[in-house]
């Protein structure tokens, strides 16, 4: 059966629901909702969630940090018999999403006594089957190593009455259209289907058309798409002032959790070990890392083992961890739908963020298009002095000493200490020791001056009236006329092997 096109988002479906307990809910997945902190609905959730439940197919566009795992996990879970095998399927782009997926819906239904199995490449075929086969309700799997698994007829009975395919626009990306076609045939066609993606090109709308029946599409809008949660700012500098920028920016910025954003794998091995050998507890994260050596960097960011993650874009996808305070684009994406997707990974679950992107002049007619395109505000900030930071160090300095616990063992030491020495020289020499931490590196000053900012801005408007009159020649070389990800990291994933074999309904 064939769908009507999907054309706009005119047919965007509104629900006014402020309160999670409208929804009707069973009470053990309110009671989850709860735990987890979620106090109202975010926009994709107002809109997905009743539709859900009415049993609708549904597509929905919304980028990352959005809450599109609540959106489709809560009412799928609430509809769930629980008395037959596997009633739900997600396919996810990657191992990492597939994990935190898995994790979130077991949270959201643990109280139901539901259990969810991850499948990807790299791990047994035997263990996945087994832990399905010995009463697995929810199936998150990657595209490569479920077809090989419907493929080989190894899941007896698998009929998921739901089915979902999370960040399909990632998926087409990294090559797993195919692949997406060729499951879609071994699934039952009495089913409910959910699309979910940030973006909708032509081949994700066509698998759309093909794979949902009459579907409801829900959007968030482009200024729910930029995270008013997100504080974002940018910093003009030249080429050779990266590595000291990003230093001098962690040095001045009260971090948290940091995710800095590279090109290429290179990259990032050269970056992380840069700022490990400054005392920064950094870690790198890109496609030809092995697998363990992955999920141990992830592992340690969530558990705070790790403080800043440097990573490349693909790498990056599926990362979803509610708690990271900045982002740092160290250079400028390569469009805007990076650009939204990067920053997405802060202010997320209303948490506040700070997302920063480093840009040259020359690439500064980039973000100014990105800049426009997104619909967003940046401010520009010059990066802080030597000086500026050794200020702000002081002052958190002085505020640890005024908030800190005077322990037991601390009034002892200083009696013994005031058998030498008067209480006047002990107060110097424990700042002092204190003091010898704050160590700011660097230059004094790094980034383009004032001057020469507001010089290069008049030159790029008297560019843009020239070339708006027709007078302008196109310019040869630099940033806008060599895109291409030229050494950088390509999808990473399972094999591509699949072939569409036609149409399904």
């Amino acid at each position: 059966m064939q769908t009507p096109p999907i054309e706009t988002q005119d047919d965007t479906v509104a629900a006014p629901t402020a309160s999670f307990d409208d929804f009707g809910l069973r009470p053990e997945i309110l009671q989850s909702i709860r735990y987890a902190g979620f106090k109202v609905p975010s926009p994709i959730q107002q809109q997905a969630i009743p539709l859900v439940l009415e049993g609708r197919d549904v597509v929905g566009q919304a980028h990352t940090g959005t809450g599109k795992t609540a959106a489709f996990g809560l009412p799928t879970l609430n509809q769930m018999a629980l008395d037959r095998g596997v009633e739900a399927l997600i396919i996810v782009p990657t191992r990492e999403l597939a994990n935190q997926v898995s994790d979130e819906l077991f949270k959201y239904g643990k109280k139901l006594g539901i259990h969810t199995v991850t499948v990807y490449g790299g791990s047994s075929y035997n263990r996945q089957i087994g832990l399905i086969e010995r009463g697995a309700q929810v199936v998150i799997a990657t595209p490569g190593r479920l077809k090989d698994i419907l493929e080989r007829n190894m899941l007896a009975d698998f009929a998921p009455s739901t089915v979902i395919l999370d960040e399909a626009d990632e998926m087409l990306d990294m090559g797993f259209l195919d692949d997406i076609n060729t499951i879609f045939d071994f699934l039952p066609t009495d089913r409910q289907t959910l699309l979910f993606s940030a973006t909708m090109p032509k081949p994700i709308k066509a698998l759309a058309e093909r794979i949902l029946v009459d579907p409801a599409f829900v959007s968030i809008t482009q200024e729910e798409t930029t995270n008013k949660d997100i504080a974002q700012q940018y910093y003009v500098i030249e080429e050779n002032e990266r590595d000291d920028a990003i230093i001098r920016l962690l040095d001045a910025e009260e971090l948290e959790k940091t995710i800095v954003f590279c090109r290429t794998k290179r990259e990032v091995d050269r970056l992380s070990n840069v700022l490990s050998s400054v005392g920064y507890n950094a870690k790198g994260l890109h496609g030809d890392m092995e697998q363990r050596q992955r999920e141990s960097v992830i592992r340690g960011l969530k558990e705070n083992a790790i403080d800043i993650l440097v990573a490349t874009d693909v790498a990056a996808r599926g990362i979803h961890i509610n708690d990271v305070s900045h982002v740092i684009n160290y250079h400028i994406p390569f469009d805007p739908e990076s650009y939204v997707h990067r920053i997405g990974r802060t202010g997320r679950a209303g948490q506040k963020g700070v997302a920063i992107t480093l840009v040259t002049p020359l690439e500064f007619k980039e973000l100014q298009r990105i800049r426009k395109i997104v619909g967003t505000q940046m401010a520009h900030s010059f990066i802080p002095t030597k000086q500026q930071v050794q200020s702000k160090q002081m002052s958190r300095l002085v505020n640890e000493i005024e908030t800190q616990k005077i322990y037991d063992e601390a009034t002892e030491l200083f009696n013994a200490l005031c058998d030498d020495m008067d209480q006047t020289q002990i107060a110097y020499k424990l700042i002092s020791l204190l003091m010898k931490n704050l160590n700011v590196k660097g230059p004094q000053t790094i980034g383009v001056p004032k001057q020469r900012l507001d010089k290069i801005m008049e030159a790029m408007e008297r560019n843009d009236r020239g070339g708006r009159r027709g007078g302008g020649k196109p310019r040869r070389g630099g940033y806008n006329n060599n895109r291409r990800r030229q050494g950088g990291e390509r999808g990473h994933g399972e094999s591509n092997q699949g072939r569409s074999r036609g149409g399904r309904r």
